[in-house]
């Protein structure tokens, strides 16, 4: 929709049917660099901050704000300045950064729903012995004793 109508503004659902709204901004940024996104979530964990913040998305809110609030975020976007909720951004500032890296990340976001390590591997690009390594390191990291610990942990750092 946003290549056909060219929107100034996109909001954007963190967890959209089928997309995952970080990756989604990300694309827009690629595609229509004019057009400045902001998330809207139910789900405002530090890390999806941190992710989306990375994407270039301008507005980051919790889905709990007010009609008439959210009027004037989407302006405030609008006119390229920046508005994250105080509560949202506090907690990412307290949880601090992701111990995993850019890869640990992805292949225990590929392995979240249970996926076998084969899968994971042609998901990834990755040989299955990498990704072994990669979601061995990763719970090592997060202190979990299994990969579906590590993913849990993750999660709910809003890391993956």
């Amino acid at each position: 929709m946003a290549r056909a109508h060219r929107p100034d503004v996109a909001v954007l659902d963190l967890q959209m049917p089928g997309a995952d709204g970080v990756r989604v901004a990300t694309a827009l940024r690629d595609e229509l660099p004019d057009c400045r996104t902001m998330i809207v979530t139910g789900h405002g964990r530090p890390g999806h901050l941190k992710r989306a913040l990375s994407a270039g998305v301008r507005g980051f809110v919790p889905k709990t704000v007010s009609a008439q609030r959210l009027a004037g975020i989407i302006r405030t976007v609008h006119a390229e300045n920046r508005y994250v909720d105080p509560e949202l951004a506090a907690d990412a500032i307290a949880t601090g950064d992701s111990p995993l890296t850019a890869r640990e990340a992805e292949v225990l976001e590929f392995s979240a729903d249970g996926a076998p390590v084969a899968e994971i591997a042609r998901h990834a690009s990755l040989s299955p012995g990498t990704v072994r390594n990669h979601l061995s390191s990763a719970a090592a990291k997060l202190g979990a004793e299994n990969r579906h610990t590590a993913v849990r942990l993750a999660q709910a750092k809003g890391w993956v």
